[in-house]
C-alpha cells in the first residue's frame, strides 16, 4: 500500500486528532490514565489539545495518506522547544479530560519523569495508525521522514510505550530498550527506547520538514 507523508497544517488537526484516537482506543497507557467514561470522546480531545497547542505550533507532525485518505500520525516533540506557559495550560486541560484517573495519570507521569535519559533528543510522542489499517508497514513509512530529519541534525530519538508487541517493532526500527517500568497499583509496564542517531543519514543530509525556524533548533 502506497502512502504519502506530508507535515500538517493547523486545519489538519480534528482529522488526525480521530485518527489517533481510534489508534489508541485500547492502548494500554490511555486506558491507565484516561477516564473510561467517554473515553473515545475524551481522547479525541485530548490529541486535539495536545495537537493545536504543541505538536504542530512548536514541534512536528507527519501525516501519512492513501487513497483512503488519512491513515496514520506521528507526533515529534522538542521538549525545551515549548513554552513553560504551554506546558501549564495543557497540563491543566489534561488533567480535567483524565476524569477519575487524574491521580494515576500524575503518578505515572511522576514515575516515568525521574527516568528519562537528560540528552539533547527529539521525542516520538505518538504513532498512531487507524485500526482498520494496521499490520500494513504504514507505521515505518509514516516515521521515515522524521527518523531522516533526527539523523540529519544528529539527535537521538526517545520514545515511551506501554504495548509489548510495539517494542519489536521499533527495535526493528533501530530503537533499544533503555528501561522498563511496571506502573503503580497495577498500571501497565512501560518501555522507555532510545535510537541513536545514524551518522550515514547525516552525512547525506536527508532532511525533510522541520521544527519551526527559531524553535530551539
Amino acid at each position: 500500500m502506497t502512502v504519502h507523508v506530508r507535515p500538517a497544517t493547523p486545519e489538519d488537526v480534528p482529522a488526525a486528532a480521530a485518527v489517533l484516537a481510534d489508534a489508541f482506543t485500547d492502548y494500554p497507557w490511555t486506558r491507565w490514565t484516561v477516564d473510561a467514561d467517554d473515553h473515545g470522546g475524551r481522547l479525541r480531545t485530548l490529541f486535539r489539545l495536545d495537537l493545536s497547542a504543541v505538536a504542530v505550533p512548536f514541534g512536528r507532525v507527519d501525516l501519512g495518506e492513501t487513497a483512503d485518505g488519512l491513515v496514520s500520525v506521528a507526533v515529534w516533540i522538542r521538549g525545551t522547544a515549548v513554552p513553560a506557559d504551554v506546558w501549564a495550560r495543557v497540563g491543566r486541560a489534561t488533567t480535567e479530560l483524565a476524569g477519575d484517573r487524574a491521580a494515576a495519570a500524575a503518578e505515572a507521569e511522576a514515575v516515568l519523569a525521574g527516568r528519562r535519559l537528560d540528552e539533547p533528543h527529539v521525542a516520538l510522542a505518538s504513532l498512531g495508525v487507524a485500526r482498520r489499517r494496521q499490520g500494513r508497514g504504514l507505521g515505518a513509512a509514516t516515521l521515515a521522514p522524521g527518523l531522516a530529519w533526527a539523523d540529519h541534525e544528529g539527535l537521538a530519538v526517545h520514545l515511551e510505550t506501554s504495548a509489548e508487541p510495539n517494542v519489536r517493532f521499533y527495535r526493528r526500527l533501530g530503537f533499544a530498550v533503555v528501561d522498563a517500568v511496571d506502573l503503580p497499583d497495577g498500571g501497565p509496564r512501560t518501555w522507555l527506547m532510545r535510537r541513536p542517531p545514524r551518522a550515514s543519514a547525516a552525512a547525506q543530509g536527508t532532511s525533510s520538514v522541520g521544527f519551526p525556524d527559531g524553535r530551539d533548533r
